[in-house]
């Protein structure tokens, strides 16, 4: 089951050929937006790797072992790309405005799970929030949503 499920993350640059494929393609999109968040701090650590699986667990209905092969595939992913477009076109396709807002709240609370925000963190997200439509207001607010305040 996890090989094709895998078989069907590699897709991602290929056209959507059902609903389950562009379900999956999404779910790895978000997964490797999430995990460049983990990947920008240096000091990488446990709590924001669990930050990413909760956000992913919260949003997509994976088992446990489908969560960590997610995982493991958008750190690939991620190791092998340049440009975040590939990924953000998805979520721009398949997500609602408000979506979009909590993909980068989700993104946030990768940045605070450490109790640190690093700066590559903190342009990472500005990145991603503009390439995904999201007003500096509505990505000043979810920063301090996820953050409590």
């Amino acid at each position: 089951m996890l090989r094709a499920l895998k078989d069907l993350f590699d897709s991602i640059a290929a056209p959507a050929a059902g609903a389950s494929t562009t379900e999956h393609t999404l779910e790895l999109a978000t997964a490797v937006l999430l995990v460049e968040v983990m990947r920008a701090d240096p000091a990488l650590g446990a709590e924001e790797r669990l930050a990413v699986v909760e956000a992913l667990r919260a949003h997509f209905h994976l088992a446990e072992d489908e969560l960590a092969r997610l995982v493991e595939l958008a750190e690939e992913k991620a190791r092998g790309s340049n440009d975040f477009f590939q990924f953000t076109n998805v979520i721009n396709d398949r997500f609602s405005h408000p979506q979009k807002v909590g993909m980068v709240e989700a993104m946030w609370r990768v940045a605070f799970a450490d109790g640190h925000l690093d700066a590559h963190e903190n342009h990472l997200i500005s990145k991603v929030a503009g390439l995904l439509h999201v007003t500096h207001g509505e990505y000043i607010a979810a920063k301090l949503h996820a953050r409590g305040g």
